[in-house]
Formats: structure tokens, sequence, C-alpha cells
């Protein structure tokens, strides 16, 4: 006897993107929260593309994969690889059926996952000062994005945080440490506005903070995030002009 249900349309892939790295570990956790995503809906596929450096690649992914997809940048910011690289990568023959949902960040579920990170690293609830570290970029609207990203966090913790920048325009995280410091504060806290160990991350080891938070990694808060902006380019609510894009390419590394 035929249901409804044979009937009901096949839920997009979600095809995660992921920016790539050469730190083992880095990868790992990007794979673990992978997993996680994976098992909130189990009955919707999910995919892993990178986006540099890791196979498989976008077109890879896309080559093996039928039907709708939506793509989710794993990205905490709407900079350069957001607006530009990704819709590049996406263009072509698959454009008709890629919908591209928005970058993670910034969201209140980042400030949850990164304030448990941070009391994991062992900084006391309170006031202490809290320095958020982003990866940078020279993109203003992504670094609008990591400034947002700040405020989200010092309305979850009820403290100061300052946000800092790893690449690209200042500050970077070990002066933002300094200036709390040379305002009187001895104890500071790095909260790393990372998902993933890698390069950036050991860096952070070095800025002079008292604490240093890990990666804001596989964390449930992040998983159910990349569910919410799958929802969101499910529903075509956002989508780049791919047309528009430059001609597809795999994107440049930074060596992450």
């Amino acid at each position: 006897m035929t249901t409804l249900t044979d009937h009901a349309p096949q839920a997009p892939t979600l095809l995660a993107l992921a920016h790539g790295s050469r730190d083992q570990e880095g990868i790992r956790v990007v794979r673990e929260l992978t997993a996680r995503v994976r098992r909130l809906r189990p009955g919707t596929r999910v995919d892993l593309a990178w986006l540099g450096l890791v196979e498989p690649t976008v077109s890879q992914a896309l080559a093996r994969l039928p039907g709708p997809v939506v793509a989710v940048p794993l990205l905490l910011a709407s900079g350069y690889h957001v607006r530009t690289d990704i819709p590049a990568l996406l263009a072509g023959p698959d454009e008709a059926r890629v919908r591209v949902a928005p970058a993670l960040g910034p969201s209140p579920r980042l400030a949850e996952a990164a304030a448990a990170q941070l009391a994991r690293a062992g900084r006391p609830p309170g006031a202490t000062p809290v320095v958020l570290a982003a990866a940078g970029s020279a993109d203003p609207r992504a670094r609008a994005d990591t400034h947002h990203a700040a405020r989200l966090l010092a309305a979850r913790l009820n403290a100061p945080v300052t946000p800092a920048f790893l690449g690209g325009p200042g500050p970077d995280p070990a002066e933002a440490v300094a200036a709390w410091h040379s305002r009187g504060h001895p104890d500071v806290a790095v909260a790393a506005h990372l998902l993933a160990p890698g390069f950036f991350l050991n860096r952070l080891r070095g800025t002079g903070a008292r604490w240093v938070s890990e990666a804001l990694g596989p964390r449930e808060p992040v998983a159910e995030l990349v569910w919410e902006r799958y929802d969101v380019g499910r529903a075509g609510e956002e989508r780049p002009d791919l047309a528009a894009a430059r001609p597809p390419h795999e994107m440049s590394s930074h060596g992450r």
C-alpha cells in the first residue's frame, strides 16, 4: 500500500564546508563535529568537503552527491571566503541544485560554546576580562562579525570582552591582553574564536593570558547551529549570487 511518506521529498544533503588544515588534530575535530551534526538528524545526509589542503574538495564532494544540496560554511564570520571563494567554487553545472547557508557566526550559540570552553580552561565566573581571539581578516564585514561575537560573549558572561585578530589589522591577542594588564587587570582570559585546533590556536599560548580556552570544537551548541544555518539556506533566505562569482577554483590555503 502506498503511504504519504512514500512521496515525501528527500531532504537536501547538508554539505559542510571546512577551511582545511595541515594540523591532524584540527582535521579530526572538524570530522568529529560533522559526525555530531549527523547524529542530530539521522534522516538527512551529511557530508564534509574542504576548501583547501584536505580531500574531498568541494568539486569532488559535489560530483558524488545526488539531488539538492545545502552548503554550510563552517566559518565563524562572513568574510572573503564566504562571499567570494565559496560562491566561485559552487558556480557552474551544480549551481541550480546548491543553496548556500550563512556562515556560522556571529551567533549566541557560539557565545554559549565559548563560555563553556572558558569555564573548562579555568576562568572563574565574574567580571574577569576576556579577549576574543579570531583568525582575522582584511574584510571589514568579517571584522564586524567578530566585534558582534565579542558583544554576544560579553552579554553571556556579564563581563568585558574585547576582540582581537591573529591576522590582518590589529589589535593582535597579545596586544589586547597587554592592554588589560596596563589597566590594572592581572588576570585575563583568552577565548579562542576558532572552530578547531591548529596553527592559530597554538599562537594563543604566548599571549600572556592566565587562561586560554580551547577551540569551539564539536560542542553541542555548534552542531545545533550548523542545522540552524542549514534550515536558513534550505529556505532560500540567503543565497549568494553564484552567477557573479569569479571562475571556480579551489580556494587558496593560508597554511592553517
